[in-house]
């Protein structure tokens, strides 16, 4: 059975890096200098403990972000093992809205990636302290120097070294310590080092790093500042004061190792013991901003921030105690869904190995299995309490896919599969669009959606395909016109009949109706009874108008008219997209004693709008977007005539340390693909984000070409 820790012995941190920074070798030897494995795997041999899922195998990288907990120096580290590709930054989102502090993984030999860009970012956005690990100080290839001058060039002055190896390369092993005051030394095997007296040639580079290091410290509290005029600052003091500046994002230290090698290992495990805040240096706030701090004897709370469904266990949700105790054989209420939920078997984790405990304390991380209606994002708290968190906030999708399955009867099942694996990773989008008769699946790029097929195929034995998703193109009016249209059936018995006159304009917000409407020779003097606004589901407003004089339409029919203008406005005539923001002025109309009705009435509505849509000069909107590409300086040109060549509107740029962020307005159909093209043009250096702005009207030979392609398909159909 897993022991129990407290708040204060606790730190929950997140894994970081780019792709090929070596974090699962990393880890994988943190977990084995800390006895919860007795072996270190390899990617290679597809052994290792972060990567257990069948498609990370496959890959040969982090997929999800793994929990992976461990004991040092009587210390519990939760460290969330994150993807390094930014494509499955979803995982990340959620990891660092759950822990304290970060490690930004780097290689020695690549230096300054996309990956530790786009990480530094989002670690800055949730203003978390971080601090740097420069790996793979053994490869061959390893310039521990030059990365950290990358380091200082990208992040600024707060980069500050606590270590340095005295050589790179096959001959890594001796580092020189500076808050420690001592050489490190490993053997052939790494684990544990020897520490020896600082060579007399580095004495002098110590000394001046020690030096900027208490000048560091001193910042943090006026005491130490002035104690370090005075006398100097003792190590104690040193620590007090660097604990201050790194918990506060002034200063980011930088530690070096090798996770292949197995050095630099236990340092590391320390320094994130010493430093790192624990969960009971913070509150967190509920959504209607209550601060919830870690304690024991609070009512039980906790947040699912990750749930899947793992090999030969099914579905397991992984919390975070918020505050109080949770035991096994608790019932906690959903306060999300309003179900209740028993917790029957409580895990600490390490990836692939689960361990029974019998509580979790608050600040604690943890897994269940078994829930019956529990999700991502869900609160689950004891009776009585009413805490709810705020949710995680996932980046929105830039990749879109239409999807399909093979074999046209398994729908149901594909849609089934969808909707678990969303759970899974929110960042997968499903959308069931009735409007463009099509499943439209969102990710964040092409490699996030194409992991989504292997596991579908691979995992579920569901064969899908892809196709290139339509667009939700409007139709909207741009000039007045007038139609009437009588409906008249007579076949035996009652009949038939309804007659409707109406006008029909662009609706804008603000624009009164006119008094006098004139069409070709005649006017038509219009007297305001009844206005309607129906907002459409898809965006923009129909009006009515009701200026029917004399009683020539009876009130009761009126509805029936709505719902024939209804019938037509979700199909219009040129590409039969939905309409918006049309003003309907129903001003004449005839109606017989005895062979009106509704459906009567319903038809001519139908017709009569019909008849003027077409009339009044109808044009095709399609959605924009704004995008936001953040891009390296000297790749700005390259980017921006891209946006042009997409019939993009460049709206403007503003300088980001060594990067530029564009932003600009794209039509929809422009950014299809765009994540791939921009990773190919930036050599995956840029990134970038897309939000709906509006509908604007399409250049004129693209409408030209967009309803030929209907008018094509439609004979196809007939």
């Amino acid at each position: 059975m897993a022991k129990v820790y407290q708040a204060n012995e606790i730190k929950n941190i997140a894994l970081m890096g780019g792709s090929g920074s070596g974090k699962t070798t990393l880890m994988e030897s943190m977990l084995f200098e800390s006895g919860v494995i007795k072996r270190r795997g390899t990617i290679e041999s597809q052994s290792t403990v972060s990567d257990y899922f069948p498609v990370e195998k496959e890959y040969g990288y982090s997929v999800f972000s793994t929990v992976c907990n461990l004991e040092f120096n009587n210390k519990k580290l939760n460290i969330i093992d994150c993807a390094g590709s930014d494509d499955f930054c979803g995982g990340t989102a959620a990891a660092l809205q759950m822990v304290g502090s970060a490690v930004l993984v780097l290689s020695a030999n690549e230096g300054v990636t996309v990956g530790t860009e786009n990480a530094f970012r989002m670690i800055s956005a949730k203003r978390k302290p971080m601090a740097f690990v420069i790996n793979k100080c053994d490869h061959d290839n390893a310039d521990f120097e030059r990365t950290f001058q990358q380091l200082k060039e990208a992040f600024g002055n707060k980069c500050t070294l606590m270590q340095y190896p005295l050589e790179c390369g096959a001959g890594f092993h001796r580092v020189i310590d500076v808050l420690k005051g001592k050489m490190l030394v490993w053997a052939p095997e790494g684990g544990a080092p020897k520490e020896e007296d600082i060579p007399d040639s580095e004495k002098a580079k110590v000394e001046e790093m020690r030096q900027a290091m208490q000048e560091q410290a001193a910042e943090a509290d006026e005491s130490l500042l002035d104690k370090f005029l005075g006398e100097g600052l003792n190590d104690e003091e040193i620590m007090q004061g660097l604990k201050s500046v790194y918990a506060d994002g002034s200063m980011y230290p930088v530690i070096c190792t090798s996770g292949l090698k197995d050095m630099g290992i236990r340092r590391l495990m320390d320094f994130l013991n010493t430093m790192a805040p624990s969960p009971s240096q913070f509150s967190y706030k509920t959504k209607d901003g209550q601060e919830v701090r870690p304690e024991d004897n609070a009512p039980t709370s906790l947040y699912v921030f990750k749930t899947s469904v793992e090999p030969h266990v099914g579905e397991v949700n992984y919390f975070r105690v918020m505050q109080g105790v949770v035991r096994n054989g608790d019932d906690l209420v959903n306060m999300e869904r309003g179900t209740k939920e028993r917790i029957s078997q409580l895990y600490t984790v390490a990836g692939s190995i689960r361990v029974p405990v019998d509580e979790v304390h608050a600040g604690d991380i943890a897994a269940t299995v078994k829930l019956k209606d529990t999700r991502t994002g869900n609160t689950l708290n004891a009776k009585d309490c009413e805490l709810a968190y705020a949710p995680i906030e996932y980046p929105a999708p830039r990749y879109r896919r239409a999807i399909r399955p093979a074999n046209e009867a398994e729908a149901e099942k594909l849609s089934a599969l969808l909707t678990r694996m969303h759970e899974e990773d929110p960042t997968w989008i499903v959308e069931q669009s009735k409007e463009l008769k099509q499943t439209i699946v969102s990710g964040q790029g092409e490699f996030h959606l194409r992991t989504l097929k292997w596991r579908l195929e691979n995992n579920d034995k569901m064969m899908i395909e892809f196709d290139e998703p339509k667009i939700p193109y409007r139709e909207t009016i741009t000039k007045a016109a007038r139609a009437d249209y009588r409906h008249k059936k007579q076949s035996g018995g009652s009949g038939q009949f309804g007659e409707v006159h109406l006008i029909v304009e662009p609706y804008e917000e603000g624009v009164p109706v006119k008094e006098i409407y004139k069409f070709g020779n005649q006017e038509y003097r219009i007297s305001v009874k009844d206005t309607q606004e129906i907002p459409l589901e898809w965006g923009g407003k129909l009006v009515l108008i009701n200026s029917i004089v004399g009683g020539a339409i009876d009130a009761r029919f009126i509805p029936a008219i709505l719902k024939g203008i209804m019938d037509r406005i979700e199909q219009g005539p040129l590409t039969g997209s939905y309409a918006r923001d049309v003003r309907v002025i129903i001003y004449d109309g005839k109606m017989h004693p005895v062979d009106s009705n509704e459906i009567s009435f319903r038809l001519a509505g139908r017709n009569a709008f019909a008849q003027a849509f077409r009339e009044a000069n109808p044009k095709i909107l399609e959605p924009i977007y704004e995008v936001e590409v953040l891009v390296p300086g000297e790749m700005m040109g390259d980017v921006m005539s891209d946006i042009n060549g997409r019939r993009g509107m460049v709206l403007g740029m503003e300088a980001e340390k060594n990067f530029q962020r564009l932003k600009a307005l794209v039509p929809l159909k422009e950014m299809s693909s765009y994540s791939t093209s921009l990773s190919s043009l930036t050599g995956g250096r840029a990134t970038f984000t897309m939000k709906f702005k509006d509908y604007e009207l399409v250049p004129a030979d693209v409408q030209d070409k967009l309803i030929k392609e209907y008018a094509a398909n439609q004979s196809e159909e007939d």
